[in-house]
């Protein structure tokens, strides 16, 4: 492995890897494909291994590029908290870092909570927007520096102003009333809920990319959309009109616990819902660098971002790899 390996091919190696798209990489990255691809094929030849399975229909990540992929995102990470280190003013981490971590019970939450601790000197303020969508629009305009969710249901002229990286597949569930008669069940298969009409935050703009995550998975299945309703602001009422109108509600593993409710995965087949970390175009924080390393961290440990075999993803969230049969 040589010692003086550019930044940029890492780069150019981690884009792939993520999207397993080399067009989408190369946007991403606001490079022409064709010089992605140079940069690929030149840090293959700098580690003497060939690190991706290229066809007509997909990309893959061969086992040497599995293999580099975590310690390529730690080279990048710390470049990146040096660069950190050496910008002037607010953006070299003077000031407070706004994270959008969603709910207080979340998959993001987990990272900020690791990164506080990974950067006890970084000031971290917390956001509960719940809404990738909504919170993309303060990304963009600067009131707001990182956020989680959904990437691929946004439009994409918020994407080109936007960073982002997976950091866990999160088990699709659906939060049923006690009495329901399917809540006695461990899980719940889809076909069970056919005729079911869920709460999928249709009418809450900040909300838009789960709610069109629920019309793919709902499509063809029988199973029916709630019609809009207004935003609802802060658990204890999203608890309170959830009760109130008996609905039953799509939710991911990691949800709130609401009285007189339960949580039961979806199976036949595991829908997945891809969170995120998103960030603004350009950005140079100390505490971005944190949460960065804390997200790797827990989804290597956790084992966050593997695919099972036999789940389900939408279109437009394919093409992740999945994990090998043992």
């Amino acid at each position: 492995m040589p010692s003086d390996l550019p930044p940029r091919l890492l780069r150019s190696f981690v884009a792939v890897a993520e999207e397993l798209h080399f067009t989408r990489a190369a946007a991403r990255l606001f490079v022409a494909q064709q010089a992605l691809s140079r940069d690929v094929r030149a840090l293959e030849r700098e580690v003497r291994a060939v690190l991706f399975v290229r066809s007509t229909r997909r990309v893959a990540l061969t086992p040497e590029g599995e293999r580099l992929l975590p310690y390529a995102r730690r080279v990048l990470a710390a470049h990146d908290e040096l660069a950190a280190a050496f910008v002037r003013g607010d953006a070299a981490g003077v000031r407070p870092l706004a994270v959008d971590v969603a709910a207080p019970v979340s998959t993001g939450q987990r990272v900020l909570d690791a990164a506080r601790e990974a950067a006890p000197d970084v000031e971290f303020v917390a956001r509960y927007y719940s809404g990738l969508t909504g919170a993309a629009a303060d990304l963009l305009a600067g009131r707001l520096d990182v956020a989680f969710g959904r990437v691929a249901g946004l439009p994409r002229e918020v994407l080109s102003g936007v960073e982002h990286r997976l950091v866990r597949l999160e088990r699709v569930a659906v939060v049923l009333p006690a009495a329901h008669h399917l809540a006695g069940l461990p899980e719940v298969p889809l076909a069970a809920l056919a005729g079911e009409t869920l709460y999928a935050g249709a009418g809450n703009p900040g909300t838009v990319e789960w709610t069109d995550y629920a019309r793919a998975l709902f499509a063809g299945r029988g199973i029916e959309l709630a019609a809009p309703f207004p935003k609802i602001e802060g658990e204890r009422e999203f608890a309170r009109v959830v009760r109130g109108r008996g609905w039953s509600v799509l939710a991911t593993e990691v949800f709130i616990g609401i009285e007189d409710m339960v949580l039961r995965p979806l199976t036949d087949p595991v829908p997945l819902s891809p969170v995120s970390m998103v960030w603004r175009r350009g950005l140079h924080h100390a505490g971005l660098s944190a949460l960065l390393g804390a997200a790797d961290a827990l989804a290597e440990a956790g084992h966050w971002r593997e695919r099972p075999p036999e789940t389900w993803l939408p279109q437009e969230d394919e093409p992740l790899p999945r994990a090998r049969r043992v």
